[in-house]
């Protein structure tokens, strides 16, 4: 089998695990098997994951436990190529902000179709959630045209596409930043066409992004129709201005006349091709986080990088099976911790407590050193 048949019929265990949770149904093959064979096959074709496999003495072949493969740390997409495929086979690539380290970190993709599948099914389930198909998803934020390599507008621009019924949808303008001018306008007439249709409308954005559109509407109010939710992803960091959670939260929910618990935070990534939403849609509690089948989060120790006990905070060591091409194990420099939640699938998820100020964490120095060959 070649190497872009195997990428393929791994791509594709991949997708059904979505296909499965699109229908309902249990995961087709334990969690732990893609993982084992991702982590194989990145250790075979990923130069610098297998320079950490070989510094770690970890024999992939005998691997059973997802837990037991090394992790990649998000740093690493910054000063490395972390990819099994080369410039030319991997015609897609997402960067990050470059708020640390002055670089910019790099995802590179073969494709999107897996991302693509698994990021509908996810926010259908969550942030989308017995809400009707004509729901229309508007994005304070600029359009993917202006960010065609931010990960972030990609998905924004799926949940437009494909959330919004039977009617004709143009992508572009339902992004209401034009330039770095707030298109307040054009998100009125979007959104009074939606109480004309009756439907509600899920606005979504950076949480930056919203402290400066309610900055443009000063004392206004902008009422969302009923049923209505907002989602905010990211925080503040590199930013000259912070807003607490709970504050923003608040402010959204009185501005835009929605609950409380309608406003739904996301938490991804550039380096990750799955996202996670709070559980409030499934009523879950405010705060904790809920995995799709796809994809789970463990806190671990930031120097041995084992997992802390039950209720500890750690760093968040995540592992994404639609991460095919590139690190299915990613160490991340934020804080978490995992809580019980009985309304979520599994009856827990995970509370994102903050980034770990300072330095990058010891054990995820150590294992970019590793990456490098060092």
């Amino acid at each position: 089998m070649t190497k872009l048949e195997a990428s393929e019929r791994l791509h594709e265990r991949a997708r059904a695990f979505v296909t499965a949770f699109e229908g309902a149904e249990p995961s087709p093959e334990p969690f732990d098997a893609l993982a084992c064979d991702l982590a194989r096959f990145q250790a075979a074709h990923v130069p610098g994951y297998q320079r950490l496999v070989r510094s770690r003495g970890v024999d992939v072949s005998r691997l059973v436990r997802a837990g037991d493969a090394p992790a990649v740390p998000t740093d690493a997409f910054k000063i490395s190529r972390v990819s099994a495929f080369d410039e030319a086979d991997t015609p897609k690539a997402f960067r990050t902000s470059g708020t640390t380290l002055g670089a910019r970190g790099t995802h590179f993709f073969r494709h999107t179709a897996t991302y693509d599948r698994g990021a509908i099914a996810s926010a259908k389930a969550t942030l989308f959630r017995d809400l009707p198909a004509a729901a229309r998803a508007l994005v304070v934020g600029p359009p993917p045209a202006a960010l065609p390599d931010s990960s972030l507008t990609h998905m924004l621009a799926l949940f437009v596409a494909a959330f919004h019924g039977s009617r004709d949808v143009d992508v572009g303008a339902s992004f209401v930043l034009d330039g770095d001018v707030f298109d307040v306008a054009a998100l009125d007439e979007r959104v009074a066409e939606a109480q004309v249709e009756e439907v509600p409308v899920v606005l979504m954005g950076t949480s930056f992004g919203f402290v400066h559109f309610l900055d443009a509407l000063g004392d206004d109010t902008f009422r969302l129709p009923p049923g209505s939710r907002v989602m905010t992803t990211g925080g503040f960091k590199g930013k000259s201005r912070e807003v607490s959670e709970g504050e923003l939260r608040a402010a959204i929910a009185r501005v835009f006349a929605v609950n409380p618990g309608d406003v739904v935070s996301e938490y991804g990534m550039t380096e990750l091709s799955s996202q996670f939403y709070e559980g409030t849609p499934m009523g879950g509690p405010a705060g904790v986080f809920v995995e799709p089948p796809w994809a789970r989060i463990t806190p671990v120790d930031p120097d041995t990088l084992e997992p802390v006990k039950d209720g500890e905070v750690g760093i968040a060591r995540i592992t994404d099976l639609l991460n095919v091409d590139s690190a299915a194990f990613v160490l991340a420099a934020d804080r978490v911790r995992r809580v019980a939640a009985s309304a979520l699938p599994n009856g827990s998820g995970f509370e994102l407590i903050g980034r770990s100020p300072g330095a990058p964490p010891r054990g995820c120095s150590i294992a970019i050193d590793e990456i490098l060959g060092r």
